[in-house]
């Protein structure tokens, strides 16, 4: 009887509420799933999703590990968010050729820009192990045990399909909080060149002010070329004499646009979501993460804005770093509001005690799941975790100075450039990457987020605030200054004899010493909470898994390949309808507000583009307006930007870029009435191809129809 009642819950789900949530793998998509997304306007069949040759999956990648990118032409070119390729922009950019500035159209592919460490990666094929591993014992290990059976078992199935094709390996994955275990094989292409950037002005357009806000004007997109062995048409090393990828299929452009209701769907690479996380990991990341993150972020990024506002080679310096920070600076408040606003906490504690109530009826997990221990695992862990916050982020990885320090005092021992010299004479040597930061803007960083740390935090210091406090009366950038001084950790071409007494005494070393004890004793003093946090966190997702068995569950985002649908339209949005797209005249009307906000500036070749009253073939037919960014009720996270936006017949219609502020807790609870992606309609995308850069030949090999 109760497997009845389920069934017809989800029933009347599918036929009534808008089945928009979700993070489906496409291998094994439901059908039910499936069922409803023909019902509401998907056109192509099951197997074209995953199974047939020219499945929709094969033309969608992993963009360099961080974002997501769609292959749209029969030479390799891919589309991606133009913050996804900021850091490839930023990096070929001086003062004298600024593309981040100005843009960049290579107009030939002798001139499309190699990038070192970038890439593309295929996903070739997927399959569940969970059988497998647990024959193994997986379910009977430590955390540490677990993680070397699962990094043994994905080397041998590596070595296993290279010795079919050299250029695949497997990632193994857990999925359902660790209930379940999926393999993955990819292929990955290396030789990944830009082709094409509008400048950040409307790239960026709206900046921080408009970041996870609606309405957007922003021409979120960049394009990059994939580049191929020219026998093999495979992956290879960047070469001069790589020629552009040949895919078996590519993504077709529509130049049709949607309507509002129409069917919607966006496939890509989702990177984290905790939606099965208990009410006391929401708390605890709402007050132990967000809350000091934002607060310490917040801090650094005066400090940043102030050095980048001043001078234009630090600004493009710090361009990308700073967008790094400030994203989720904001998502953190975004995101506690969020949590607050629509009480997920008791929501969850809600939902909580139904499985209370069930386990009690049925006995399942009666041994293994305990709210009680769970929330009294939570307890210990608050204060520890906050800490943990603070610290990491004042200092890891936030100043080039403390980069060196963590490095030298790496656990794994000094990277020593010369291993084969006598003991005395091993030593290590930065590399010169002074073209990556600056030193003032770096001294300034490190003594603030110094202080920031001791104003929270009076017992947990490193011993080296002692010296601030005796030696410079508390002046941390009197401290700063002297460690620039005396420490070889800065000093250009400097060896450091890592077996010296002078290395000892170095204050560099010294301090990255002290830093790195303090976050292994973190690491150290969380670890068996951890691993039983995690243990009946799972056996929370087996419980509510097994309590709703009748009814289809997608795994939480863990970075791959996943499908969304819905529809486009809107949501109401301080008591208004919030509209589903956004069109030329709104962003006219915000550019000329540039004197009292410098993130609308636009140039005026900007303005004059978006002012004109012929659009050509990127009118859309039915509003007879040119549209530039619209929602849909598709279900992102970080990871999707990039992601292609498909209609119903599997034509791209644009690239999904951001969330709106309502959306911002659907990492762990998605609201169907409030939680929007906004994409960027690809007409935008081609009409600045075309009338700003002129890219003819791309716009011949994409062929937009």
């Amino acid at each position: 009887m109760k497997k009845l009642l389920l069934t017809l819950v989800f029933a009347l789900a599918l036929t009534g509420a808008k089945a928009d949530e979700g993070m489906w793998t496409l291998y094994n998509l439901p059908q039910a799933v499936y069922n409803k997304m023909a019902e509401e306007g998907f056109q192509m069949s099951y197997d074209d999703l995953y199974y047939s040759t020219e499945a929709i999956k094969n033309c969608v990648v992993n963009f360099s590990g961080y974002c997501t990118g769609v292959v749209v032409s029969p030479d390799g070119l891919v589309f991606t968010n133009h913050h996804c390729g900021f850091e490839s922009i930023r990096s070929h950019s001086t003062v004298e050729h600024d593309y981040m500035l100005n843009g960049f159209y290579a107009k030939s592919y002798a001139e499309e820009l190699p990038n070192e460490n970038m890439f593309v990666s295929f996903m070739v094929s997927q399959e569940k192990i969970t059988d497998r591993l647990q024959a193994l014992g997986i379910d009977d290990m430590g955390a540490s045990e677990q993680e070397t059976l699962i990094d043994s078992l994905q080397q041998a199935m590596t070595d296993s399909i290279k010795a079919i094709d050299p250029t695949l390996h497997v990632s193994i994955d857990a999925f359902y909080e660790g209930n379940d275990y999926y393999a993955t094989t990819y292929q990955d292409f290396r030789d990944l060149r830009l082709v094409f950037t509008i400048p950040k002005s409307m790239g960026k357009f709206g900046g921080e002010t408009d970041n996870w806000m609606w309405p957007r004007q922003t021409c979120d997109f960049s394009v990059f070329r994939i580049y191929a062995d020219p026998v093999t048409n495979g992956p290879a090393e960047y070469s001069e004499q790589n020629v552009p990828y040949h895919p078996k299929s590519w993504a077709p452009i529509s130049m049709e646009g949607y309507k509002d209701g129409d069917f919607a769907m966006t496939i890509g690479y989702p990177g984290s979501t905790s939606r099965y996380l208990s009410s006391y990991g929401i708390k605890e990341m709402r007050d132990a993460e967000n809350e000091p993150r934002a607060q310490v972020r917040g801090v650094k990024q005066e400090v940043m804005r102030r050095h980048m506002d001043a001078d234009e080679a630090v600004r493009i310096k710090y361009d990308s770093k700073y967008a790094q920070s400030s994203n989720y600076w904001k998502n953190s408040i975004g995101m506690n509001k969020c949590i607050d606003s629509i009480g997920i906490i008791n929501q969850k504690k809600e939902f909580e005690n139904r499985i209370r109530v069930w386990q009690d009826e049925t006995g399942y997990l009666k041994d293994s799941l305990d709210f009680d221990r769970l929330a009294e695992l939570y307890s210990q862990r608050f204060d520890i975790n906050r800490h943990n916050t603070y610290f990491f982020e004042s200092f890891w990885r936030t100043s080039e100075f403390f980069n060196r320090a963590f490095k030298i005092a790496s656990p794994m021992g000094v990277p020593v450039d010369n291993p084969e010299a006598e003991e005395k004479k091993q030593y290590m040597q930065f590399e010169d990457n002074s073209a990556e930061w600056d030193e003032a803007l770096d001294k300034e960083v490190m003594a603030t987020l110094m202080k920031n740390y001791a104003d929270h935090y009076t017992d947990q210091r490193p011993s080296f605030y002692q010296t601030i406090e005796k030696k410079f009366k508390g002046n941390y950038q009197k401290y700063v200054d002297w460690l620039y001084k005396k420490s070889l950790l800065m000093k250009p071409g400097a060896k450091l004899y890592i077996n010296t007494k002078k290395f000892d005494k170095d204050p560099g070393v010294q301090l990255g010493r002290e830093l790195m004890a303090i976050a292994m004793m973190s690491y150290i003093s969380t670890a068996s909470i951890d691993e039983e946090i995690a243990k009946q966190e799972k056996y929370l997702c087996a419980a509510k898994l097994r309590m709703e068995e009748d009814m289809p569950h997608y795994s939480d985002a863990n970075f791959t390949m996943r499908l969304s649908y819905g529809q486009v339209g809107g949501y109401e949005l301080g008591g208004q309808p919030s509209g589903y797209y956004t069109e030329a005249s709104s962003i006219v009307e915000k550019m000329t507000r540039a004197d009292e906000n410098v993130e609308y500036f636009a140039e005026p070749i900007m303005h004059e583009l978006m002012s004109t009253n012929d659009f050509g073939p990127y009118t859309d037919k039915t509003t007879g307006k040119m549209q530039l960014c619209f929602l849909t009720n598709n279900d992102i996270t970080g990871g999707n930007s990039g992601s292609p936006m498909f209609d119903g017949k599997g034509r791209l219609i644009g690239l999904a870029f951001d969330g709106n502020w309502d959306s911002l807790s659907s990492d762990i609870n998605f609201d169907k009435r409030l939680a929007r992606c906004i994409g960027v309609d690809v007409r935008f995308v081609l009409y600045m191809m075309d009338r700003w850069g002129h890219a003819d030949r791309l716009l011949q090999e994409i062929n937009p129809q």
